[in-house]
């Protein structure tokens, strides 16, 4: 990008079930709404919740492949491809600006998981801009998340697009399928992180695990991880709903960017 270009926009997805990469429904409407509102990022950062994991790494590889990390789905979905390109040099870029945090080059283990090609289908459905996916350190705390966030946000002006792919409310064990709105203490804890996203204070997220209600939203880390990352890339700058809701009684669907004009 030029100096004059404005900053890539960033954005928080709540991605729910990989069957949404065949659904049409207000969520998926929404992401495909983001991807024709964005300028064309030169290439897409993803921090997906799905690659959690015992280290920092990002892929490397030139074609990435289609990772298929669920069972129980139709054949359909486990045929799914997203046939995006990699990019092997953002790889070095991210490495060089999370120093000294280190940063492992994945060539031949990972790809591209349901919890970024079910977002991005709708998004960018031609898949023909490069993907990268960023994996989440499982032995790592909050705020190492949060500062490596901070310190990819450079990324937004060299025409990267960084997505965080997981959920702010994330409790598998206590779904209700039966459901299409959230349980008291889900409503609650959603709406602390969005009071906190939305006054210009993000990074403030990584302080909720001392809210009554966290131990039921957040039984794991992994869905809430992505959230930091983009929260680090905010910093002080508020971030716009995209999308809200609640279904399945412990499940958030919702989705935030900062940087849209």
């Amino acid at each position: 990008m030029s100096e004059s270009s404005p900053r890539m926009p960033a954005a928080f997805i709540g991605h729910g079930s990989p069957l949404h990469a065949l659904d049409e429904n207000r969520y998926t409407k929404a992401w495909r709404g983001f991807g024709e509102s964005v300028p064309r990022p030169r290439a897409i950062l993803v921090v997906s919740a799905h690659w959690y994991t015992n280290a920092t790494a990002v892929t490397a590889m030139p074609r990435p492949r289609t990772v298929h990390d669920f069972y129980g789905f139709p054949d359909e979905l486990n045929a799914f491809e997203y046939p995006a390109p990699g990019l092997p040099e953002l790889a070095e870029e991210v490495a060089d600006l999370a120093h000294p945090i280190w940063v492992g080059r994945d060539i031949d283990q990972w790809g591209i998981d349901h919890g970024t090609w079910s977002v991005l289908t709708h998004a960018f459905p031609d898949a023909s801009i490069p993907v990268v996916q960023l994996s989440l350190n499982a032995f790592q705390d909050f705020d190492y998340h949060l500062e490596l966030g901070q310190r990819l946000s450079a990324l937004r002006d060299s025409g990267v697009l960084v997505i965080g792919s997981g959920n702010i409310v994330h409790n598998l064990p206590a779904v209700d399928w039966k459901l299409d709105e959230g349980f008291d203490w889900a409503r609650r804890f959603d709406d602390a992180v969005r009071a906190r996203l939305l006054s210009g204070t993000p990074t403030e997220v990584a302080a909720l695990d001392g809210h009554r209600d966290f131990g039921y939203s957040v039984p794991t880390p992994d869905h809430y991880l992505p959230l930091l990352y983009v929260a680090g890339l905010a910093d002080r700058e508020p971030m716009t709903p995209l999308v809200d809701g609640l279904t399945a009684g412990s499940v958030s669907m919702a989705a935030y960017t900062v940087g849209m004009v």
